[in-house]
């Protein structure tokens, strides 16, 4: 049985993140989600928001769970027998970032094996930092982002221009 990690900060989820999860649960026996909680890290929504937005979204997968953790992501593969690690890669700048650290995680733990799953063309350009800045003037973000985390975007943008 091969269990797999998927790691990021998911802040917030986007269509390319659940892409990589609906075709990477067809390809491994069993796959952690894993919410990277980092304190010296800003994020919009909080830990457990970002948590159950997945927990909700990958729902529909028997062999799909989602984690919370602090720490390096090779730790938590290690604790939970998982043998590898995916990562989502939308263009070459993602993959040189991504080749290192994967080079860093095997020096870390050498039996961890980093998979890339290369994002579809018309997730390329979804990026959370991108979808949180056109969310908040107001741009259209349905097509890169399933309608909770549109909503809930629009929820915490709304929130924060009753309190300026």
């Amino acid at each position: 049985m091969v269990k797999a990690v998927f790691a990021g900060s998911f802040d917030p989820p986007t269509n390319g993140h659940l892409d990589i999860i609906e075709r990477s649960s067809k390809l491994f026996d069993s796959i952690d989600v894993v919410v990277s909680v980092n304190p010296e890290k800003k994020y919009l929504f909080t830990d457990e928001e970002r948590f159950e937005m997945l927990k909700e979204l990958v729902s529909k997968y028997k062999n799909v769970s989602v984690h919370l953790y602090k720490g390096l992501i090779v730790n938590y593969a290690r604790q939970s027998g998982a043998k590898v690690l995916l990562r989502g890669v939308r263009s070459t700048n993602d993959f040189a970032y991504e080749f290192e650290l994967a080079s860093m995680n095997q020096n870390l733990n050498p039996g961890i094996e980093t998979v890339f799953l290369q994002s579809k063309e018309k997730y390329a350009i979804v990026k959370s930092s991108s979808i949180k800045q056109l969310a908040q003037f107001g741009g259209d973000i349905s097509r890169m982002v399933p309608d909770i985390v549109a909503k809930a975007l629009l929820a915490k943008y709304a929130d924060s221009e009753q309190e300026n």
